[in-house]
């Protein structure tokens, strides 16, 4: 018999039982020892039948399938992203039991996606299928957990991630920001005050899209936002030049969102479409919404702004995240190694200087 705490904290058991391994969370365990005693209770009540071995593992995917949905709507905001992830899962899984789903199926699902394409021709990207099994996985570790079965077949260790194209971060420069923003005319002029907000702020296009004006302080000059990927609230100063836009679409506002489609009177839902097309005008290549951010990041890091500061303005969960923004440039690593060239000369200077006496 086995104890063993995660690196989650959790104490965990493992043994096995006429070679079936029982590897199961030590609920209520504080340490080693009341391991130790889950662990004995809970490997007599399998021997005993009581668990009932033989049922394990017979739960079909289309209710796990559910009981996924309702987590996922309960506890992410990006719910939707792992409904499409379900929509490619459940025909290969479809009708299946839990305990029929090997490994090796893991890796038939994986490999016929991979010889899948999108709509308008391209491949399926490793990364995607990468989300899809992550997706997969969480589904066997809930049912692990309320113990429906007592397997992951799309473990990390069991599956290795697929090798994903790592592209390089885009940043807008200042003459791309001239020319996005002077295609912003027409029927496309309701992205100016975005794309400004989202490169005066470093906010997520959802956060966005879903800036209520409530939530605008004109007096104090500060957003909050509620809605943020952290579920932690985060206040932003608001800039001078986004602060007059902001005042000159409080003139017209005809919903409590900030951002409203005035054909629907809602919230723009997205707009890749046509902030690809603007993009396309300005003669800008490979640049998504979500670089702004980037950018918004990298130009305070890179202005001196405290790393700890950059982190509270974008919201970020760890300071980690926040140092990728710090990007070193040309004039920078120049002015670091002219520090270095100084402290040499005084360093000669002082040697010069003892030989002498």
């Amino acid at each position: 018999m086995t104890v063993y705490q995660h690196k989650n904290g959790r104490w965990y058991y493992k043994f096995q039982i006429n070679g079936k391994e029982i590897n199961r969370a030590a609920k209520g365990a504080k340490d080693r020892r009341q391991a130790e005693k889950v662990e004995a209770v809970e490997k007599s009540k399998v021997c005993q039948g009581i668990y009932g071995l033989e049922e394990m593992g017979k739960m079909l995917f289309d209710e796990l399938k559910e009981v996924f949905i309702k987590y996922t709507k309960e506890n992410k905001r990006s719910w939707q992203r792992d409904m499409s992830a379900l929509n490619h899962l459940t025909p290969y899984f479809k009708g299946k039991q839990l305990k029929e789903i090997a490994p090796f199926m893991v890796e038939g699902y994986r490999a016929e996606r991979k010889k899948q394409t999108k709509v308008n021709g391209e491949p399926i990207k490793p990364a995607t299928v990468n989300r899809e099994i992550e997706i997969l996985r969480k589904m066997f570790n809930i049912a692990i957990d309320n113990e429906w079965t007592d397997k992951n077949p799309a473990s990390a260790r069991k599956v290795k991630p697929l090798r994903e194209d790592n592209k390089k971060e885009r940043y807008l420069e200042p003459d791309e920001e001239v020319r996005l923003l002077n295609e912003c005319t027409g029927y496309h002029s309701y992205l100016k005050p975005i794309i400004i907000c989202a490169l005066h702020t470093g906010m997520r296009k959802s956060e966005i899209l879903g800036l209520r004006w409530d939530c605008v302080d004109f007096k104090e000059k500060y957003l909050t936002l509620l809605d943020t990927k952290s579920g932690k609230v985060r206040k932003i100063p608001v800039s001078q030049t986004l602060l007059d836009i902001l005042k000159a679409l409080s003139k017209n506002r005809s919903s409590e969102f900030v951002f409203t489609n005035p054909e629907t009177g809602k919230p723009y839902v997205d707009f890749k479409k046509s902030f690809n097309t603007i993009c396309k005008n300005a003669g800008i290549e490979n640049l998504v919404f979500h670089d702004l951010r980037r950018t918004a990041g990298t130009r305070m890091a890179n202005s001196g702004v405290d790393l700890v500061v950059v982190q509270s303005i974008l919201g970020h969960a760890e300071i980690k995240t926040t140092m990728r923004y710090a990007r070193p440039v040309p004039e920078q690593k120049l002015k670091a190694i002219e520090v270095l060239d100084n402290y040499s000369k005084i360093n000669e200077s002082t040697i010069d200087k003892s030989s002498q006496v």
